[in-house]
C-alpha cells in the first residue's frame, strides 16, 4: 500500500502531468476493536407452540429474570415519590455476531471450548443419520456459522417437524469445537435451538443460483445473498471511510436540502414537489381541472405549498457553497433526484452523492482532494473488507483487489480537454460517438483513455469547454473553457466530476444571462460574490458509482439497496 503523501508539489511528467498532492493526507488507519460483545442465550419456547404472542425481547427479559441467561448487571428499582415503582434502563451492549466469532488471525480457534449464542437466518439444512448440519449467518460477514446438532440436544423436536428451513430465524447456543471439515476451523456443537421466525416453503432464495435480475424483483429478500450481503457491507464500509476521511481533514458535514428551487445542473430534469394535485387520501379522481391556473391558463405555483415552483434536489453542491465561504472546508452527503428518462445500466433517479467544498482553493485543490479522498476509501475497503473483497475477485470481477491496489499505490496524472481529444483522435481504434473538440466525452472515450492509453492508471481529464458545462464553472483565461474536471477510473469512466466555482460576480450574471437561467432564483448564491467573494472548489462524487467501482458490480441497480428508475418504484 501506498504511504504517507508529501506536501503539496507538482511532479511533471511526459505528456501527463501527475496530480498534486493532497497536503492534509494522510493519517493511518485505525480498526476497531471487535471483541466487545455481550450474549444472551434465553430460554424460549418453540415459536409455533406458544400459547400466546409474545415478543422476541419479552422472551429474553423473561429468560434473564429466570437467571438462564449470561449474567448481567441487575436494574435498580427506583421508588417515586408517588410510590410507583420503575427500573432502570437496561446497559446497552454490542451483541455477538458470526464476525466476531469467526474474525481474526486465529478464525474462531482461540474460541475452542467457549459456550456462545448466534442468531441469524438458516442458509441451509442437511440432515444426516446421527446428526444435522445448519447453516447460520447474521449478516455480519459473508462466512456462515456451521451449527452441528445431535438428536439430544434441546430443540432437536423442531428439526423433526420440519420447522428448520431456509430463512427460518433462529437462536442457538452452543460449544466452538474445531470443525472436521476442510471449509472451517471451528463450528458451533449446539446444546439448544430455538426457532424464532418459521419460514414459508415458498421461500424464493434458495441454495441454487438466481439472476440479479430476479433478484430485483424481490428486493427485500435480495440482502440476504451472498451477494447483496457483501455489497451491503462494502457500501457501509465506504460510507464510513468517507465520513473518516473528511472529519480527519477539518471538513464539516452540511445537510443539504431535499427540497429546493434552484436547478443546479441547469439541465431541467427535476422532480417537481407539488401540492396541488390531491393526494390519495383526500379521495377523488384527481381531476386536472381542480389545479389551479392563472389568467393565461398556467399552473398557478402561488397557491401550491411553497408559493413557488419546488424541486427535489439534483445536488447539494450550491447550498454546500453558502457553508464553505463561513467554515471553509464542507462536504454534503445525501440522496439527489434525477428525472432522466434513461433506463441504463448506469443511471437512477434517487442515488446519493458526496459533494465536498473547500473555501480559498483552486482547480489543482480539487483535483489533490478527490485523488486523496478516491485512495483513502478504497485503502480502507481493502484492509477491512478483505473476505467481501475475495468473494468480489472470485465471483464477480477477476483481478478487483489488484486494480483498486494499482488506485492506492499509482500516481493519478493529468491532462487537458484538448490535449484527451487529440489522443482520441489519433487512437487506433474505431469508437461508436465520433470524436472532436466540443464533444461531450463519451463512457467509450473515458475508458480507452485510462484502461489503454495510460494502462490502467486513474485520469483526471480538464478545462473543458464551456457551453458543455454548468454556469457555475470558472471560466478560464482564454474564454473558451472552464476550470472543471472529470476523474477517470479503470471500467468505469468518470466517477468524479468537478470545477473551480465561478468567485467573480460579473462573469457569473453572464454566464446566467447567456443559458437562460431566471437570475432571480440564485438571488441568494449571487450574494455570496457580493460579500466577501473567495475562490473555492469542489467535486461530486455518486456513491453507487463508487460501490460498483469497489465491488466490480457491473449494474447500478444492484449498488443500492432499493433502486428507483423509470417505470420502477417498488418496495
Amino acid at each position: 500500500m501506498a504511504g504517507p503523501l508529501s506536501p503539496a508539489t507538482t511532479l511533471r511528467l511526459k505528456p501527463f502531468y501527475a496530480v498534486r498532492f493532497f497536503t492534509h493526507y494522510r493519517r493511518p488507519i485505525k480498526v476497531l476493536n471487535p471483541n466487545f460483545y455481550s450474549s444472551y442465550p434465553p430460554k424460549l419456547h418453540p415459536a409455533p407452540y406458544l400459547s400466546r404472542r409474545r415478543s422476541f425481547c419479552s422472551l429474553v427479559s423473561a429468560a434473564i429474570s429466570s437467571g438462564e441467561a449470561v449474567e448481567r448487571p441487575k436494574c435498580e428499582n427506583i421508588e417515586t415519590k408517588e410510590g410507583v415503582k420503575t427500573e432502570q434502563v437496561r446497559e446497552f451492549r454490542k451483541r455477538l455476531r458470526v464476525a466476531d466469532i469467526k474474525g481474526g488471525p486465529e478464525e474462531g480457534l482461540d474460541r475452542l471450548g467457549e459456550t456462545l449464542v448466534v442468531r441469524g437466518w438458516v442458509r441451509t439444512v442437511r440432515a444426516q443419520s446421527s446428526v444435522t448440519f445448519i447453516d447460520i449467518n447474521d449478516g455480519s460477514c459473508l462466512s456462515n456459522m456451521q451449527c452441528v446438532m445431535g438428536s439430544d440436544a434441546d430443540g432437536y423436536d423442531q428439526v423433526e417437524d420440519g420447522l428448520i428451513s431456509t430463512g427460518a430465524s433462529v437462536w442457538i447456543e452452543g460449544t466452538v469445537v474445531s470443525s472436521q471439515g476442510s471449509k472451517q476451523k471451528i463450528e458451533l456443537k449446539v446444546q439448544k435451538l430455538v426457532v424464532v421466525g418459521k419460514s414459508d416453503p415458498s421461500f424464493p432464495i434458495q441454495k441454487k443460483r438466481v439472476s440479479r435480475e430476479f433478484l430485483r424483483t424481490k428486493a427485500h429478500l435480495r440482502p440476504r445473498t451472498n451477494t447483496f450481503g457483501a455489497v451491503s457491507r462494502v457500501r457501509n464500509a465506504l460510507s464510513y471511510a468517507t465520513h473518516k476521511f473528511f472529519h480527519e481533514n477539518g471538513f464539516v458535514w452540511v445537510s443539504s436540502p431535499i427540497i429546493t428551487a434552484s436547478d443546479c445542473e441547469g439541465a431541467g430534469e427535476q422532480f417537481c414537489v407539488t401540492t396541488l394535485i390531491p393526494n390519495s387520501n383526500e379521495g377523488g379522481d384527481s381531476p386536472v381541472s381542480a389545479i389551479p391556473t392563472t389568467e393565461s391558463g398556467s399552473v398557478d405555483w402561488s397557491q401550491d405549498f411553497f408559493g413557488k415552483r419546488a424541486y427535489l434536489t439534483v445536488s447539494g453542491q450550491l447550498n454546500g457553497e453558502t457553508y464553505a465561504t463561513a467554515l471553509s472546508d464542507i462536504y454534503t452527503f445525501g440522496p439527489t433526484f434525477r428525472a432522466e428518462n434513461s433506463n441504463t445500466f448506469r443511471h437512477l433517479a434517487e442515488f446519493w452523492m458526496i459533494e465536498p467544498e473547500l473555501a480559498f482553493a483552486d482547480l489543482d485543490d480539487d483535483m489533490a482532494c478527490a485523488t486523496a479522498y478516491l485512495q483513502y476509501v478504497v485503502q480502507y475497503v481493502l484492509e477491512n473488507c478483505k473476505e467481501d473483497m475475495d468473494f468480489f475477485d472470485t465471483w464477480i470481477e477477476k483481478g478487483i483487489i489488484n486494480r483498486l491496489a494499482d488506485v492506492v499505490e499509482k500516481n493519478f496524472v493529468q491532462l487537458s480537454y484538448t490535449d484527451a481529444v487529440e489522443l482520441l483522435l489519433k487512437a487506433k481504434k474505431k469508437f461508436d460517438f465520433p470524436v472532436k473538440w466540443g464533444c461531450d466525452l463519451q463512457s467509450e472515450h473515458e475508458r480507452y483513455i485510462t484502461e489503454e492509453a495510460v494502462g490502467g492508471c486513474p485520469v483526471i481529464i480538464r478545462d473543458y469547454p464551456k457551453d458543455i458545462k454548468a454556469f457555475y464553472m470558472r471560466q478560464n483565461d482564454d474564454g473558451k473553457t472552464v476550470a472543471a474536471m472529470d476523474m477517470l477510473v479503470p471500467r468505469v469512466g468518470e466517477l468524479i466530476g468537478g470545477s473551480q466555482r465561478e468567485e467573480r460576480l460579473e462573469y457569473l450574471e453572464e454566464r446566467l444571462d447567456n443559458m437562460n437561467l431566471n437570475k432571480e432564483s440564485f438571488w441568494w448564491y449571487l450574494d455570496l460574490r457580493r460579500y466577501g467573494s473567495v475562490p473555492h472548489a469542489g467535486f461530486g462524487l455518486g456513491f453507487e458509482r463508487l460501490v460498483q467501482f469497489a465491488t466490480g458490480i457491473d449494474n447500478i441497480r444492484d449498488a443500492i439497496p432499493f433502486p428507483r428508475t423509470p417505470g420502477s418504484a417498488e418496495f
